[in-house]
């Protein structure tokens, strides 16, 4: 099988899915594509960059935001949009995190909520800035609920807890969306 960058990235997410971010290994991926760890390392020089190719793949299903809401209903889809598609993925939140600290990424998960930011009036700067305020409030958030589910599948916990569900999303979501809407960028 000639093996490339997209199959590569592609078994390391089929991976990442089934066995956990813990789980994926080159040797790992080598195996399931039936070739050695070695040639994985032709395509993509290390793991971080990897993990890069594996977050812009689950960062490709995130819409591309509404143009015409108001900044609360534009940050609120946004948000939403994006918890929806790292819940898709065992263990995303954590990928696009590590990603994200590292700057290897191509795809930018806040880019929805700067660009919703921007045409409501904000200057890049501080557009940049609260995004990344609301960004690392899903990516937690996620990240919390993903190891809590892993850890309940796992049968070292029994259940997951309210402040982890949705609704618990939801009031902390409406607690950042209401504060960057009611901040004045200019303050």
């Amino acid at each position: 099988m000639a093996v490339n960058r997209e199959l590569i990235v592609g078994a390391a997410l089929g991976i990442l899915d089934e066995f956990g971010l813990a789980d994926m290994s080159m040797r790992r991926i080598g195996d399931a594509l039936g070739v050695q760890a070695a040639t994985i390392y032709w395509h993509i020089p290390n793991k971080q960059a990897l993990l890069a190719g594996v977050s812009d793949a689950i960062l490709a299903d995130v819409p591309v935001p509404v143009t015409d809401q108001p900044l609360a209903a534009g940050l609120d889809a946004w948000a939403r949009s994006l918890r929806s598609v790292l819940l898709g993925h065992r263990d995303a939140a954590e990928v696009v995190a590590a990603t994200l600290a590292v700057g290897l990424g191509e795809r930018v998960p806040d880019e929805g909520c700067v660009a919703a930011l921007r045409r409501a009036g904000w200057d890049e700067v501080r557009a940049r800035q609260a995004a990344r305020a609301a960004l690392h409030f899903v990516l937690g958030h996620v990240t919390q609920e993903q190891t809590r589910r892993n850890l309940v599948d796992f049968g070292v916990l029994k259940s997951p807890i309210d402040v982890l569900d949705d609704e618990g999303f939801t009031v902390g979501l409406d607690i950042v969306v209401r504060g960057i809407a009611g901040w004045s960028p200019q303050a």
